[in-house]
């Protein structure tokens, strides 16, 4: 067989990861005129709860996502708390998507707002993956009155670095040619994965730019991080292989709440149950695959998590039955009776095939 020829080479993909800006806390503005211009915050009043979203205008005072609603109103007492309303943030998101597939049919959602999309063949014919996603952002704008910011790259990884760069209403691309003088001065913190406790692991090495992994061989780095390293080494050569995913199979699903006060394990049943009915209702409507494995999940007072499963020999095949198994599992917790529960979680996982083999990924990651 002769050399590979320019024409037999494969295409450099073109990737986009379009992000919706400040989604939540932009629906809530656009639909009532009287909070445009103001900081809002998205997110229930409460002890424990969290924020969701936060307008640019409240970003200013230090505002984020998931942060205590508590700690969002000393950061910026003049804030407008308005409570979630997630059926018209669904509705939101299917239009962006519906305008997503005119484009391409290989569309990655990663939830409500932000989703990758494989364009190297738009179905427009196109051809130039800037322009895509101009036109993505303006039929977005045009059609929900909303803005995007979408980043343009070889691949996955860099393309959802890029989205955040002109943000908001913008875009950034990083082609091919440029990726290595892009990641040259980029934190290292910025490669997914690498948190606070990794962050001080690489900083002790020396690690503070992506720059700084390049004097290290694979080798070294999975010696020291594992599999983990291998990926800081892909990641640092601008490597990421993933394609874009438009058919993801449901593994897990599960669903988690926190308490207005902490709960002793005795009081926990009729949440145990209320949580496993809302989850085996989600899973008929979302797959018709079946999950065999029961998961419970606690948070102490103290912070402390634990979790409980059970896989059956046989899968559950009603309600009743997945409650019940959830429902058991609190009897393996093994705490002392005076411990306070803040958090409790269900889910069903190891989703399968009905006639294929079984997979237990993890559900819940701390």
């Amino acid at each position: 067989m002769g050399p590979m020829s320019v024409a037999d080479a494969p295409a450099i993909r073109k990737i986009l990861h379009v992000d919706m800006d400040a989604f939540y806390a932009s629906v809530e503005q656009r639909d009532d005129p009287s909070l445009r211009g103001r900081p809002v915050v998205v997110a229930w009043r409460g002890m424990r709860s969290v924020v969701c979203a936060a307008s640019y205008e409240a970003r200013k005072f230090g505002v984020r996502s998931a942060m205590p609603a508590l700690r969002a109103e000393r950061l910026c007492p003049q804030a407008v708390f308005v409570p979630p309303d997630f059926s018209r943030y669904k509705a939101v998101s299917r239009q962006v998507r519906e305008i997503f597939l005119r484009h391409t049919d290989l569309v990655e959602p990663l939830s409500l707002d932000e989703a990758y999309l494989d364009v190297t063949h738009d179905k427009g014919g196109i051809g130039i993956a800037t322009r895509v996603a101009e036109c993505i952002r303006a039929q977005i704008r045009e059609e929900t009155r909303l803005t995007a910011s979408a980043g343009i790259a070889p691949n996955k990884f860099l393309a959802k670095i890029a989205s955040d760069w002109n943000k908001p209403d913008g875009q950034f691309v990083i082609r091919p040619g440029r990726v290595r003088r892009f990641l040259e001065q980029l934190p290292v913190d910025r490669i997914p994965g690498v948190g606070r406790v990794m962050k001080a692991r690489l900083e002790a090495l020396g690690v503070t730019l992506v720059s700084d992994l390049w004097r290290f061989e694979q080798d070294e780095l999975r010696q020291r991080f594992g599999s983990f390293g291998e990926r800081l080494h892909e990641r640092a050569q601008g490597i990421d292989e993933r394609p874009v995913e438009p058919d993801h199979l449901v593994q897990s699903i599960s669903t988690e709440d926190t308490f207005p006060e902490d709960l002793p394990l005795g009081e926990l049943e009729p949440h145990i149950r209320r949580m496993a009915e809302k989850v085996w209702d989600t899973a008929r409507a979302k797959t018709p695959r079946i999950g065999t494995t029961v998961v419970l999940k606690l948070k102490t007072a103290q912070f402390r998590t634990l979790t409980r499963s059970h896989t059956p020999e046989a899968p559950p095949v009603s309600k009743d039955e997945f409650v019940a198994i959830a429902i058991a599992l609190q009897h393996r917790v093994d705490l002392p009776d005076e411990t306070r529960y803040r958090l409790l979680g269900v889910g069903l996982a190891g989703f399968r095939e009905r006639e294929g083999e079984m997979e237990q990924p993890d559900l819940f990651v701390d």
